[in-house]
C-alpha cells in the first residue's frame, strides 16, 4: 500500500492495529507480549496487565506448549512461521484454536504476529470426524455381517452339492422326484456361484474387516474340514496334520478359514487322475517367524512358466471346469494384506508346497 506523504501514517497504523478483528501482537525474544490489540484480550478474557505479566507459554494449552516452544525457537533463527496452529486457554477455561502467521525481526529481537480464531472450524472438523467414525463403524459392521453370512453359507452349499453327486438316481423311479432333485441341484449350483462371487468381492474390496486375534490352527482347520467333509470323502483324500510345534498364531480367523478352504479344495480339485489326494499340513516357528506349510501330491505347476503369475487374479493354469482363477489370489491377498508372505515350491505331477510366513511380531526387551 502506498501511503500519502501528506497523511499521518502513524495514525493510520494505530487505527488499523486497534480495529482489526484478528489478533495482532508484537512479542519479544524473551517470550513475553510487548504489544497487543484489543482482539487479544477480548478473546482470551485477560486484562492487558495480566497478559503482559506472564510468559506467553502460560496461556497456551499444556499439550501444545512443547511444540509451540520448538516453533518459536525457529522464529528466533529468523525463519517465518506460517499457518501454525495451536490452542490457548481463556481465563474462563475455554479452549480456543488460533492459526498464526509470525514474522521475526532479529535485529529488534521482536516477532510481529497475526492470528485468526479458527475454533469454529476445528469444532466443525471434530464433529465431522466423529460422524465419519460412526458411519465407518456402522458400515464395517454391516460388511462383517454380510461377509460372515455369505462365508458361513458357502461351505454347507458345497457339502450339499457333494451329496447330490453321491446320490444314485438310477434307483429313483418316480419321474417327478427326479425332476425335483434336478431343480434343487441346479438351484444349489446357482447359489454357490452367487455366494462365491459375493464373498470374493467382499474380501477383495475391504481389508478393514481383518481383525487380528490369537487363533488355534487345529480348531480352524477342523471347522473347514467338517464343512467340506462330503467332498473329502468322495475324493478319498488323506489329510495328515501336525500342529505340535506351533498350535496358535495371531491372524484373522475368517482369512485363515478361507486359506484352508481354498488350499484344501484346490488340492482335491487338482489331484492326479486316478490317485487319491494326500495332503500334509503342519506348522513351525523359524527364526521367530510363524509358518504354515501346506503340501499335496497333485498335478503341480511348471514354476518356470507360472512363477510370476501364480497369484494373479483370474489366472488359470488348467482347464478344470470349476476353475475361476481366484482362489490362490485370495490366499495371497489374505497373507500379504496382514504383513506376511507366501512361497511356492512345485513340480509337474509331483505336487505343490505352499509355505506361509506370517507377520513377524516385534520383540521387546
Amino acid at each position: 500500500m502506498t501511503v500519502n506523504p501528506n497523511s499521518d501514517s502513524k495514525y493510520l497504523f494505530e487505527h488499523f492495529f486497534e480495529l482489526s478483528a484478528d489478533l495482532l501482537c508484537i512479542t519479544g525474544f524473551d517470550g513475553f507480549f510487548k504489544r497487543i490489540n484489543p482482539a487479544v484480550s477480548q478473546l482470551l478474557g485477560y486484562t492487558n496487565e495480566e497478559l503482559f505479566s506472564k510468559p506467553i507459554n502460560d496461556f497456551i494449552h499444556i499439550d501444545d506448549q512443547i511444540y509451540t516452544s520448538k516453533a518459536r525457537n525457529e522464529l528466533y533463527k529468523n525463519k517465518p512461521l506460517l499457518n501454525f496452529e495451536n490452542r490457548y486457554v481463556t481465563k474462563s477455561g475455554e479452549i480456543v484454536w488460533l492459526s498464526w502467521t509470525s514474522m521475526p525481526a532479529a535485529d529488534e529481537k521482536l516477532v510481529y504476529a497475526i492470528a485468526k480464531n479458527i475454533t469454529h472450524n476445528k469444532k466443525l472438523e471434530e464433529e465431522r470426524n466423529l460422524l465419519l467414525t460412526k458411519f465407518t463403524k456402522t458400515n464395517n459392521d454391516l460388511k462383517k455381517i454380510s461377509y460372515t453370512s455369505s462365508h458361513d453359507l458357502r461351505s454347507p452349499v458345497n457339502n450339499l452339492l457333494s451329496i447330490f453327486s453321491l446320490l444314485d438316481v438310477t434307483k429313483i423311479e418316480d419321474s417327478e422326484t427326479l425332476q425335483f432333485l434336478e431343480m434343487l441341484q441346479s438351484a444349489t449350483e446357482t447359489l454357490k456361484k452367487t455366494l462365491n462371487n459375493y464373498v470374493d468381492i467382499l474380501i477383495l474390496e475391504d481389508k478393514s474387516i481383518a481383525q487380528i486375534e490369537e487363533i488355534d490352527l487345529g480348531t480352524i482347520l477342523n471347522t473347514v474340514i467338517l464343512s467340506i467333509n462330503s467332498l473329502i470323502q468322495k475324493s478319498n483324500a488323506v489329510i495328515n496334520i501336525d500342529f505340535s510345534l506351533l498350535e496358535k498364531i495371531n491372524f484373522n480367523k475368517s482369512y485363515l478359514e478361507s486359506i484352508f478352504l481354498n488350499l484344501l479344495t484346490n488340492s482335491i480339485k487338482y489331484a492326479i487322475p486316478g490317485c487319491s489326494p494326500i495332503i500334509t499340513i503342519h506348522s513351525r516357528k523359524t527364526d521367530e517367524v510363524d509358518q504354515l506349510i501346506f503340501s499335496d501330491n497333485g498335478i503341480g505347476f511348471d514354476m518356470e512358466l507360472v512363477k510370476d503369475k501364480i497369484f494373479g487374479l483370474h489366472q488359470k493354469f488348467n482347464n478344470h471346469i470349476d476353475s475361476k482363477g481366484i482362489g490362490l489370489y485370495l490366499v495371497n491377498n489374505h497373507v500379504t494384506s496382514l504383513g506376511g508372505k507366501i512361497d511356492v515350491e512345485s513340480k509337474i505331477n509331483e505336487g505343490t508346497t505352499f509355505i506361509i510366513s506370517f507377520k513377524k511380531e516385534p520383540v521387546f526387551s
